[in-house]
């Protein structure tokens, strides 16, 4: 991740604080609006590092900032390590092909479907490139879903997408199909179960969804939402086309910004 284009920022914290969600929610929305490829951000517990020992007891908190500096890729405390060939060892997915999200969402979860559902994705064609299941923070889906915020269901969908454990997923398809992002949402079917089962009747949406929000699964919009919703959930993906290229091994050159103690952010 350090080896990425641009800066990276790392909140360091300790436990028996948490991390400063104010500061992710921040910065997940300089990071939307900057571009995915320009600011990083994750966050560290000093407390299960040891390579952060020396932060741990004044995390108030503590952030590092890393910037690109040259061709070679160096850290002085030794929190990369490097392979054989010389390259620091990245826990990223990368892919040369055209990328979508897709989300199963947790009442197809909830009901047992998840597996059944990828199955039929990669029988009409999709490939699924990395999967993870986890449940989604309220501070994730306000972001993910703040073009929707005006909307009066706004509120019933981010508590719905935070009522337990989603599928993410990233698809791609094989050379010279159809893009996946269209494909993808054509699969999905329209968004309303009802409207799917009359006008779609094989889609994912109208076999799995009920009713709205409830509608079994997620897809972007377009390629630039895509983008975007996978930087969101997929800190870590890396593209490699011709929007946004795989970015080399670069020198990367740690700073320390410790903040002053805020005691209304403490524990937030």
């Amino acid at each position: 991740m350090l080896s990425s284009k641009g800066l990276t920022v790392v909140d360091v914290y300790q436990g028996w604080c948490g991390p400063c969600k104010p500061a992710v929610s921040l910065f997940q929305k300089l990071r939307l609006e900057v571009g995915p490829d320009l600011l990083h951000f994750a966050l560290a517990e000093a407390d299960s590092l040891d390579v952060l020992n020396k932060y741990r007891g004044r995390c108030e908190p503590t952030f590092l900032f890393y910037a690109i500096k040259d061709e070679a890729l160096s850290d002085e405390d030794g929190c990369l390590s490097r392979g054989k060939d010389g390259r620091a060892d990245e826990d990223v997915v990368s892919s040369e092909k055209t990328c979508t999200l897709a989300i199963i969402k947790p009442d197809a979860v909830v009901h047992g479907k998840a597996d059944e559902i990828m199955v039929k994705i990669q029988e009409a064609g999709f490939d699924i490139l990395t999967s993870e299941e986890r449940t989604m923070t309220e501070a994730e889906m306000r972001l993910f879903y703040q073009h929707r915020a005006g909307e009066e269901a706004f509120e019933k969908l981010v508590r719905h997408m935070c009522s337990g454990p989603s599928h993410l997923l990233i698809l791609t398809r094989t050379e010279g199909a159809e893009d996946v992002v269209t494909a993808w949402r054509d699969f999905m079917g329209p968004c309303d179960p009802h409207v799917a089962r009359r006008e779609q009747p094989e889609s994912l949406r109208a076999q799995y969804g009920t009713e709205m929000p409830c509608n079994a699964v997620h897809g972007s919009r377009d390629r630039e939402d895509a983008n975007k919703e996978l930087a969101l959930l997929f800190p870590n993906f890396r593209f490699t086309d011709t929007e946004t290229p795989q970015v080399p091994n670069t020198q990367v050159e740690p700073g320390l910004l410790s903040l002053p103690p805020d005691p209304h952010l403490r524990g937030q």
